[in-house]
């Protein structure tokens, strides 16, 4: 497999920090700008894809449920397409409850937007944000 170049890899990697930082930011506009209208988001949980609207939703949730959202990002590597994410998702509950849950994503860039998203994510610690 060979390496982005160097603009690729800018690019996508202004493309993620953009995205998750909207996400965190709960700016849901942002996060539907970074997004190809026709994305592909494939999560181990379901193990279905969902499109643009179903994610977007997703992305409202969390807003709503967890305080102060954020991504702990612990590796960001490049390929040609995109770029492999390992990161942990923390923040608050209502309750109090800390979240803290492991994550990995495989995300695919066209265009200079997010075309297909594969969300790895252990069900067990992320579960309270759903009660």
């Amino acid at each position: 497999m060979t390496n982005p170049t160097e603009a690729a890899r800018q690019e996508m990697d202004a493309l993620a920090n953009r995205f998750f930082d909207a996400i965190e930011r709960a700016d849901i506009d942002a996060v539907e700008q970074a997004y190809s209208p026709d994305v592909e988001y494939w999560m181990n949980v379901t193990r279905q894809s969902q499109g643009l609207d179903a994610v977007l939703q997703l992305a409202r949730l969390f807003s709503r449920k967890v305080k102060g959202l954020h991504y702990e990002i612990e590796s960001r590597d490049f390929f040609p397409d995109g770029f492999v994410q390992r990161c942990r998702i923390t923040g608050e509950l209502a309750s109090g409850e800390a979240l803290d849950v492991p994550l990995c994503l495989v995300i695919y860039v066209e265009d200079g937007r997010i075309v297909r998203l594969y969300e790895y994510i252990d069900v067990a610690s992320i579960a309270s944000v759903f009660a």
